[in-house]
């Protein structure tokens, strides 16, 4: 081996890299960007979670003085992680979590505060509490076990208290269970993008879609023929992965199994589609891989797939809400864990369909610049 001539490979590649300023850029950006969503993202912890009170307790009166436990216990609640909101009924507060308006109601029962301090028996606590989502119900549940413990406490004895846990969804769930609409959103995200991307872009390389844009065809047929392809491929592969889930596995699908491929199936459209518009900035494959970061890291870790919304810090949670796989992991959880059908997905369902809309629109136009 000749050191001379590794040199002077060395300096082409250097010179090459000097011509391409694009490259040794976003050698550095990227990696900054990425410590930057870890960082933020990671750095929040559960908040604001809406949780519903009723309050039955009328309290005790010892020596003239009248206390009320259940006060106390709502007072030491912890004010960051909940967000108390008053009701006077527990079924239409039960209904708001059976909504997905709220995660938990808090129910105190009439003679509460008597109970607990002539011991005659337990007093009990009811918390219906939606548990489709463990990285949320596990924050608050704990906060109401401490309020409880911390009042208990200040009494000076051992006071009997039963936390009555009423899972609305999630009862039989698991981690997996749970966890598995993320991974699946997430891979059938990352993994249409990239064919989408590296195809579309080996397309320009060649050549191809140059004569392509010479023919007859129109923009839109050209966009629309690699969107039905590079679409139904992903598809495919999301048939699959649900397949594997379920049969591999053994994942709890509550509702509906077609609605949750329908959600990823359209989650697929949307990212062969930001695909396509991703290739429109690249020159060469190289310069194509270089973008995951900007579209992976985003979809990890702000999309609710590992890590809550609700713990990325407040300023930040819009962006969550402008990448796509939100939707689909929401949705997805939604129709798997809690057994929702169309009618409550819908939201979720249009939101993909749009971003599909702008992300072909915006294909199509830059062709047409190209052209």
């Amino acid at each position: 081996m000749k050191v001379y001539r590794c040199r002077a490979v060395a300096k082409r590649i250097f010179r090459d890299l000097k011509n391409d300023r694009r490259t040794p850029a976003l050698m550095f950006v990227a990696p900054l960007f990425a410590m930057a969503v870890f960082g933020l993202a990671f750095s929040g912890e559960v908040k604001d979670v809406p949780v519903i009170v009723v309050n039955n307790d009328d309290g005790f009166i010892i020596q003239g003085t009248h206390i009320s436990l259940s006060e106390e216990i709502i007072s030491s609640l912890g004010e960051e992680i909940i967000d108390l909101r008053i009701a006077d009924s527990v079924d239409e507060a039960q209904k708001e979590v059976e909504d997905g308006e709220v995660l938990a109601v808090i129910a105190f029962p009439e003679h509460f505060t008597e109970e607990v301090m002539n011991s005659s028996s337990p007093g009990k606590i009811q918390v219906i509490i939606d548990k489709s989502n463990v990285n949320v119900a596990t924050p608050v549940l704990k906060s109401v076990s401490n309020a409880v413990f911390s009042t208990v406490e200040k009494m000076g004895k051992k006071a009997p208290v039963i936390i009555d846990e009423d899972p609305i969804y999630g009862e039989n769930v698991d981690f997996m269970d749970y966890f598995f609409p993320g991974i699946l959103s997430f891979v059938a995200y990352l993994l249409t993008i990239l064919l989408t991307l590296i195809s579309f872009v080996s397309e320009r390389v060649s050549g191809t879609l140059d004569r392509l844009l010479a023919t007859p065809l129109q923009e839109s047929e050209i966009v629309a023929g690699y969107a039905l392809a590079f679409g139904s491929l992903g598809i495919v592969q999301s048939a699959f992965l649900l397949t594997v889930g379920v049969f591999v596995f053994d994942i709890t699908i509550v509702g509906n199994v077609m609605v949750a491929f329908v959600v990823i199936a359209l989650l697929a459209v949307v990212s062969q589609s930001l695909g396509i518009l991703l290739s429109g900035l690249a020159k060469r494959e190289s310069q194509a891989i270089q973008f995951f970061p900007f579209v992976v890291l985003p979809a990890f870790l702000l999309s609710g797939i590992f890590w809550p919304i609700e713990a990325i810090p407040s300023w930040l949670r819009p962006v969550s809400y402008l990448v796509p796989p939100t939707y689909a992991v929401d949705a997805c959880r939604d129709v798997m864990v809690r057994g929702w059908g169309l009618d409550k997905v819908w939201v979720d369902i249009v939101a993909l369909i749009g971003f599909a809309s702008v992300f072909l629109t915006i294909s199509v136009l830059s062709l047409k610049r190209r052209g």
